[in-house]
C-alpha cells in the first residue's frame, strides 16, 4: 500500500490508523509528489489543502472518500486526518476497531485527565465516542479501570521512584514472544549468565550510591524479564541482596518477581525470593490447556501449574499473579474460558488477560506475514474478550490497568484485573507515566517523568546481555548527569 500526503507529514498517526485494519501490510510514503496512483494500485491519500482537508482510500478495488470543510472542522487536521481515514477503511473493509482512531497505548491515561477536568462518566463515553469513535463496551472499560487505580494515583508521592531489575533469561522462547530473552539451556547462555549476574550486582551498586544523593525514596520493587526464576536459587539471592544493600527499600509499598513459568519454579527459589523481601509474585501459564502450552513451546503442564501455585501458597506467598493470553494457536473460546475457570479457582489475587501481539522478533509474525495464519477471527478473539471481563468482574476482579500494543491481534488491549486492594502499583504507575522508574539491566529502559509539564526522557540500556556486558561503561556513562537532573 502507498500513502500519499500533501502538504503536511502526519505520518506516525495516520500510518497508526491504517495499521488498526492492516496490521502486517507494508506501506511505501510519498510526501508532496504527484498523486498519480498505478492502476489497481493500493493507497491511501491524506491531503491538507486550503479549501478542504481531503482523504482518499482504495483498497483491492474498493474505494471511499471525505471532504471536510474548514468550517466543519472541531480539532485539529492531523487527528481530522485521521478520523476521516479510519472512516473510509472503515467502510471499504467493514470493520470498525472498538478503539476507534485511539492508537494510543495508554487509554485510561486520557480517561485520567477527562476526569480531572469534571467530566462524569456519560460526558466521558459521549467525548471518548464522538472524537475517536470509541465503542461504548471500551470507554466503559477505560472508565472502570481508572476508577479502580485512582486511590493508588492519589496516594503517589512526587519523590518516590520504582525500581525494575531485568533478567532476560528463559528456559526456552515461546512462540510469540518479543522480548529480549535467550534460551538458559542453549551454551551461550549458560557462559552469558554468570557474567551477567555480576555485572548487574554492579549496576546495582553503582546506581544505589547515585540514588543516596537524591531527596527520594524506594516505592516499589519489580524484577521481571524474561524468566527471573530461569536463574537459580543462589543468583536470585545475590541479586535480591544487592539491592537491599545498595538501595534503601525501608519504605517500598511493593516488592514483585515474575516467577513466570512453572518449569523454573522451584522450593528453594520461592523460599530464596520471600527470605529477601517480596511477598507478590506471578505465576504465569498464559493457558491451561496443555495442547495450546506445547503449541507456544512450554515445557510445562497445567497441573504443573497448578503445583507451583500450592508450592508459592505454602511457601507463604499472600498476592500472586496469573497471566493468561487470548487467540494463542489451537486455542478456542471453549477452552480459553476452561482456563480462566481453572485459575480462578485457585484464587490467584491478580489475573491478567492479555490479547495476543504479534511482534517483529517473534516467530508468529514471520507465519502471519506468509498468510498461514495461526488465531481465531477478530470478532471472535473480541467476543473472548469481552467475556472474560464479564466473567472476572462477576467474581469481583476488578480492571486496574490497561494499555494496547502495536499488532496485537483484533487491535484489542491487555488488562489486569485485581480483587480490591490487590492492585499492583508498579504496574499501575508505568502505565499511568505517574512515577519515575529507575531501570537496570539489559534491555531496561529508564523513565522520568516532570510531573508538572507531563513530559517524560527515557534512557535505554543497552539491549542484548552480551552488549550489557562488553559495553558497560560505555553504557553507564550518562547515569551520574542523568540522575542528578
Amino acid at each position: 500500500m502507498t500513502v500519499y500526503f500533501e502538504n503536511n507529514s502526519y505520518k506516525y498517526e495516520i500510518e497508526a490508523v491504517i495499521r488498526l485494519f492492516f496490521p502486517f501490510e507494508k506501506h511505501d510514503f510519498v510526501f508532496d509528489g504527484d498523486f498519480s496512483p498505478k492502476d489497481g494500485e493500493d493507497y491511501v491519500l491524506a491531503a491538507v489543502r486550503s479549501e478542504c482537508l481531503f482523504v482518499k482510500a482504495s483498497v483491492g478495488g474498493k474505494n471511499a472518500d471525505k471532504k471536510l470543510l474548514p468550517v466543519n472542522m472541531r480539532y485539529d487536521a492531523e487527528l481530522e486526518l485521521c478520523r476521516m481515514v479510519f472512516t473510509c477503511l472503515s467502510e471499504i473493509t467493514e470493520l470498525t476497531p472498538s478503539w476507534g482512531c485511539l492508537t494510543g497505548i495508554r487509554p485510561v491515561k486520557k480517561v485520567n485527565e477527562l476526569i480531572a477536568q469534571g467530566l462524569n462518566k456519560a460526558e466521558i463515553q459521549k467525548h471518548l465516542g464522538e472524537k475517536y469513535y470509541v465503542s461504548e463496551e471500551k470507554s466503559r472499560l477505560a472508565y472502570i479501570t481508572a476508577q479502580t487505580q485512582s486511590k493508588a494515583l492519589r496516594e503517589l508521592s512526587g519523590k518516590s521512584y520504582s525500581l525494575y531489575v531485568a533478567i532476560p533469561f528463559c528456559p526456552s522462547r515461546c512462540s510469540y514472544c518479543s522480548f529480549v530473552s535467550h534460551s538458559i539451556q542453549s551454551h551461550g547462555a549458560k557462559k552469558l549468565v554468570p557474567q551477567y549476574v555480576d555485572m548487574l550486582c554492579r549496576e546495582i551498586e553503582e546506581t544505589g550510591k547515585i540514588l543516596s544523593e537524591q531527596d527520594i525514596y524506594c516505592d516499589s520493587v519489580y524484577i521481571g524479564g524474561g524468566t527471573p526464576t530461569a536463574l537459580s536459587a543462589k543468583e536470585l539471592e545475590r541479586i535480591m541482596k544487592t539491592i537491599e544493600k545498595s538501595i534503601d527499600i525501608s519504605k517500598i509499598r511493593e516488592y514483585t518477581v515474575e516467577a513466570g513459568r512453572a518449569d523454573t519454579i522451584t522450593e528453594d527459589k520461592l523460599i530464596a525470593i520471600r527470605d529477601n523481601g517480596c511477598r507478590r509474585i506471578s505465576v504465569n501459564p498464559q493457558s491451561m490447556n496443555d495442547g495450546v502450552l506445547a503449541a507456544i513451546g512450554r515445557n510445562h503442564t497445567a497441573a504443573q501449574v497448578e503445583e507451583c501455585y500450592s508450592l508459592a501458597r505454602r511457601v507463604g506467598f499472600d498476592c500472586i499473579n496469573m497471566d493468561t493470553i487470548v487467540g494463542l494457536p489451537t486455542d478456542t473460546p471453549e477452552s480459553f474460558g476452561e482456563t480462566l475457570t481453572r485459575i480462578m479457582t485457585l484464587a490467584p489475587e491478580n489475573i491478567t488477560v492479555h490479547t495476543l501481539t504479534v511482534k517483529r522478533s517473534s516467530r508468529l509474525y514471520d507465519a502471519q506475514r506468509n498468510h498461514r495464519g495461526v488465531y481465531l477471527a477478530d470478532d471472535v478473539l473480541s467476543q473472548m474478550v469481552s467475556a472474560a471481563f464479564e466473567t472476572l468482574t462477576a467474581a469481583e476482579y476488578y480492571p486496574y490497568y490497561l494499555y494496547r500494543q502495536k499488532n496485537t491481534v483484533g487491535n484489542l488491549e491487555n488488562v489486569g484485573y485485581s480483587k480490591a486492594g490487590k492492585e499492583g502499583l508498579y504496574n499501575i504507575y508505568i502505565m499511568e507515566d505517574a512515577q519515575n522508574i529507575i531501570a537496570l539491566g539489559a534491555g531496561a529502559s529508564t523513565k522520568l517523568v516532570d510531573r508538572s509539564t507531563g513530559k517524560i526522557k527515557r534512557y535505554f540500556n543497552y539491549k542484548y546481555p552480551y552488549e550489557y556486558i562488553s559495553r558497560y561503561e560505555e553504557m553507564t556513562k550518562y547515569k551520574n548527569e542523568l540522575f542528578r537532573k
